[in-house]
């Protein structure tokens, strides 16, 4: 009888333990997300959206690996792209 009872109560209180890991969120990272606070571009811009917002680069580097990544650099920051994609921005000290 109480080895019944015990073993009724672990399975409810796994069973309640994974109901609450079935109340997760999700973060919407939308590709169209303006630029963050301090300026640069966010995370999946294309390579045309951050040429029309910020101008053209100051240097284009080649790709380099695959899958391609690609440098820009402008005065103040330099943008990483993989294939049209941002996957980083970082301001220059």
């Amino acid at each position: 009888m109480l080895k019944n009872t015990l073993s009724r109560l672990a399975l409810i209180a796994l069973a309640a333990g994974f109901m609450g890991l079935a109340n997760a969120q999700n973060l919407d990272t939308s590709a169209n997300a303006p630029a963050t606070d301090d300026g640069r571009p966010t995370r999946g811009m294309t390579q045309s959206r951050v040429e029309s917002t910020y101008g053209a680069p100051v240097t284009k580097m080649t790709p380099v690996g695959e899958p391609p990544i690609t440098r820009w650099e402008y005065q103040n920051m330099i943008v990483y792209f993989e294939y049209d994609r941002v996957i980083h921005a970082v301001l220059k000290r």
